[in-house]
Order: structure tokens, then sequence, then C-alpha cells
């Protein structure tokens, strides 16, 4: 076993040490960018070198995307494409790194999946084929930009409320829709003839587990995305006094539990714990991230609780977040703090994410907070959220716990409109440099070789840089996603701070297929000298060390 091994590090060895000893001249030696940022470099908070960036695509309703009016659209395909890549286009230039689209909002799909029908949201009528494979073009686009795509599915919901979605009429369904083939699956909450009724899978039925995991795999297994992300809905947020139709469930499948409190965060509980691991099993590279309610319990009712007095996901929707921080099964969590900064006991964001630190403190999993963009400059929230600079505070107070590794904004339609500039200011305050992904220790990876720029030339775009990477995935060796670029101004060997935050990252592009990779620099002034190193970057962001530098008159 270790002869192959072997021969395939010689063979990288020998391909390096042929590619560097044809660089030019005005190559120097490799930095590593592994190492050369030390424990004593004084970073910049505002430009950290990485950092978790994304907004929420939503499609469910057609909240996000596609929009209703695409349904009527002379080319509805062109439209929707078009429509993507605008978000796209909006997330490059805040300079995010991930998009979390909703590809199964309510027990459909947005591939054509052998399980579950096509979403309505596609077309305007349940089941009917939309005539592409969105997902594909979905995971293949945001890829192009090297945005990490991450699969946003919602476990148990089936329908929308009445007039607009099929309520709690289960006829109003796709006429291929495995509710319809299984009744005894669903309940209606509140009930039938309610105002807001709609379908839902009961959670406590093994089968309805069992089935929502494997058709949420089909895209898992199908599809090259980065994650599976699921957001709060597990059981039905309480309406009124009605109850959740389940004590047939509980007497049949109570498994030994005597409370139903307790069985029913237990199926919860198994939902997260089994589909994480099926994710593992399947793809180990894929992240599995839940974006829970803010609160999971109040001090008050648990001394683990946090400083609070709002509602708690632990006991009205069963979901028992922080128990799934402490076991592992996620390996990132999204806390949907949606309050302001201030003297609001319910709920204050200056309270709750301290809470949510101390939680993920010890752990693997990684903390990014859910940010509610749709309430800046709208004063049906109140005053504080008409306050300009409350989401750029939020991201300002979150430098204070060094386990926020990042943040999601919901949602993209809400981004775009910048009310008040809010988003304008939340940019320019942290986001005006690009970051890398955090990488996940965790997780399996390989070393990478550094890349060697074979070129640096000024053109009418900008400076043009060509560079190989050596042995890429041979062997112990691992393959490279992407490449970090860096430019330093003049001609200079980086320093041991150079690259520690991302002071120096001028983009991040993915790998193409072939050996040569390019990229255009069109910022580069003329008659200005820099400096630029290339690392490579594996899928789950592992950064190989630096090429040697290129200096560009």
């Amino acid at each position: 076993m270790k002869a192959p091994r072997l021969r395939a590090a010689g063979l990288a060895v020998a391909l390096l040490g042929a590619l560097v000893a044809a660089t030019p001249a005005q190559a120097a030696p490799a930095a590593d960018a592994t190492t050369i940022a030390t424990a004593d470099c004084t970073t910049d908070p505002a430009t950290p070198k990485r950092q978790f960036r994304a907004m929420w695509i939503a499609s469910v309703t057609n909240i996000d995307w596609p929009t209703k009016t695409s349904w009527t659209a002379p080319d509805r395909i062109a439209t929707q494409k078009a429509e993507y890549l605008a978000w796209l286009d909006l997330a490059e230039r805040l300079n995010h790194n991930a998009v979390v689209v909703q590809i199964r909002p309510t027990a459909d799909a947005f591939w054509p999946s052998p399980h579950e029908p096509w979403s309505e949201y596609l077309t305007g009528v349940r089941g009917q084929d939309p005539g592409w494979d969105p997902l594909a073009f979905l995971v293949a686009e945001s890829h192009k930009r090297n945005l990490e795509f991450h699969a946003w599915f919602n476990p148990y919901r089936i329908s929308m409320p009445a007039p607009g979605g099929a309520g709690a009429d289960i006829n109003q369904l796709a006429p291929n829709h495995p509710a319809r083939q299984h009744p005894e699956w669903t309940f209606a909450y509140p009930p039938a003839g309610v105002a807001g009724s709609r379908l839902y899978y009961n959670p406590g039925v093994p089968e309805v587990r069992e089935f929502v995991q494997t058709a949420m795999m089909d895209a898992v297994e199908r599809y090259d995305v980065d994650g599976v992300h699921f957001d709060d809905y597990f059981y039905p947020y309480p309406s009124g006094t009605h109850q959740v139709p389940d004590d047939a469930t509980f007497a049949e499948h109570n498994r030994g539990i005597a409370d139903k409190a307790d069985w029913r965060r237990d199926n919860i509980n198994l939902l997260v714990k089994e589909m994480g691991e099926k994710v593992k099993a399947a793809k180990p590279w894929v992240k599995f991230g839940v974006s829970p309610f803010g609160i999971w319990r109040n001090k008050s009712v648990d001394p683990l609780g946090s400083d609070t007095t709002g509602s708690q996901s632990y006991d009205i929707i069963s979901a028992d977040t922080r128990k799934w921080i402490k076991e592992e099964w996620v390996d990132y969590v999204v806390p949907q703090l949606y309050w302001y900064i201030g003297q609001y006991p319910a709920a204050d964001y200056a309270r709750l994410v301290p809470w949510w630190a101390d939680v993920v403190k010890g752990t693997k999993v990684q903390l990014y907070i859910g940010q509610a963009d749709y309430k800046s400059g709208d004063p049906a929230y109140g005053s504080f959220w008409m306050n300009p600079r409350e989401l750029s505070d939020h991201l300002t107070l979150n430098r204070s716990h060094p386990e926020v590794l990042g943040n999601v904004h919901f949602s993209a339609v809400q981004v775009r409109a910048n009310r008040l500039g809010a988003t304008d200011i939340y940019a320019q305050d942290h986001y005006s440099k690009p970051a890398l992904v955090p990488t996940m220790p965790h997780l399996a990876a390989k070393p990478l070789l550094f890349p060697v720029v074979t070129g640096a030339q000024r053109t009418a775009d900008g400076v043009k840089l060509t560079w190989r990477q050596p042995a890429d995935g041979v062997g112990p060796l691992g393959k490279a996603t992407s490449y970090a670029i860096y430019r330093l101004d003049g001609r200079q060997l980086p320093g041991g701070c150079d690259l520690a935050d991302a002071t120096n990252l001028v983009d991040t592009v993915r790998a193409t297929p072939g050996a040569v990779q390019s990229w255009v620099d069109p910022t580069a002034e003329a008659g200005k000298s820099y400096t630029y190193l290339v690392t490579a970057l594996d899928r789950l962001h592992n950064e190989s060390p630096a090429s040697p530098v290129r200096f560009v008159r």
C-alpha cells in the first residue's frame, strides 16, 4: 500500500521541481500562507481573512427567486436564469462567499426528483415539469462565481395556506404527491377550516422521517452541493390554543418515551442526527447546518438558557438546538437573531450573541448569525430598525466574540432593497474585502501543493496572471477547487503578517478545467508596481502555501 503513495509523492516533487525550474527570473521563493500569519500579527477586524458571508434566497411563495412574473415571461426559463444570475451578481458585489437557496420549500423539488413533484414556484402549477433542471443550473452558476451552494430544505412542510397555497386540502396537491398516496403521514395545522391551516408531514411517523431524508438525500447524492441547510420549521409554530393532532401517533410510536413533549423533541433529534450521518456517509465534505429560532430556552425556565423572555424553540417547536450543538450532529448553526441591540428583555441581540457563542465554545460546530435585513428601514418593526447602522452595529458586536464566524442575511430581496442605505453601510464597514470561507478542521483534508505563477503581464483590461497547479489531486495530495489571489503594492517579499487577514486579498476564483489557470486584475493601476501571490484551496477551503511571488512593473 505504501509504494503507490511514494511514487505519487515522488511524481509531485519531480513535477514541482520542473515547474519551479521553468519559472521566470522575476519569481521569488514561496511564502507559506498557512504559517506566515503568526499569533503575533495584529489583524484588521474589518477585513478578516475568513468569514462566512451569505444571503438566503427563498423560493417559498416566490419571496426571492424565481419571481411570479417569470411564469408568464415569453421565455420563462431564460428569465428565471437571468433573475438568479442577478442574485449572484449582488452576492459578488457584497463580497459574499456563499448562497443558501431554498430548493425544497413545500415537500416538492427544484430538480427532477423521483420522490416528489416539481415545485409550483417554478411555473405556478403544482407538479408541472418546468422543462429544465433548475438545481443543476443553480449549483453550476454559483460555483462559477466561487460561491458555496448550500441546499436549503424544509423537512416537513407540505403546503402553504389558501388561497395562494393548497391549505389543508390534500386534493389540491400535485396528483403524484406522496402525501396524497399516504394521507396517514400528514396532519393539518391549525385544523382545516381555520385561517392559516396547512398540511405537514407528521414527524412522529417513522416512515415519514425515512421518506423525507430519502427525498432530500437524492439532491445531495446527485448534485455538487456544498451544504445541506434546514431552517427553523420542524413541528409547527403554535396557533392560538390549537393542539398538534398527534395523540394517536404518540400512542403507536412513542418508543417507550412517557412524555409527549420529550417524544416530539426526540423525533426531531432523530431527524437531525440521522440526516447528518447520511450526508457524511454519502459525501464527507458536504456541510450540514441548521438555522434555528434565536431562543433555545429562557434562563428563568432553564439555568442553561439565555437572559431572554421570548418564545422558546425547545418548547414550542420541539427543537433542542443546544443538544444538536453539544452532540456535534451539525457542522454549523445559524441562529436567527432577528432583534435589535437595546433594552428589549424578550430578546436583546447583545444578550443572545454571547449566549450562542458560549454554547458552541469547545465544540466543532461553527457559529454564524442570521441577520434580519427584512426589518431594516421598516417602521412597522419600531424605531430601532429605523437606524441605518443597526445591522452594521450587529456585525461590529460580533467581533467581540471570536466564536462568531460569519453572517447570513434574510433575505435576498431585502439585501437588494438597501433601505436607509443599511446594506451599503454594513458592506463598507465589514465586507469591503473578499474573505475565505472558514475551514472545518474536523472534516478530512489532504495537503495541497502551492501553485506556480507562470505569467504576469499588463493588458488593456489590467494585469493578467497565469499559473499551474503541480500534481493536483495526485496520490496523498489534495485537489485544488479554487484559488486565492493576493496583491501587495510595490516589489516586495511578503512579511510575516501580510497574508494574515484580507488586507491584501483581491479575489478568489474557481478552478477551471485544464492545467493552466488565469485571472485578470481590473483594478491594477497603470504605472504602478505590484507583487502577486496565489494560493490553492480545496473544496473545504484549506489553503496551500503561497506561490513564489510575481512582480509586475
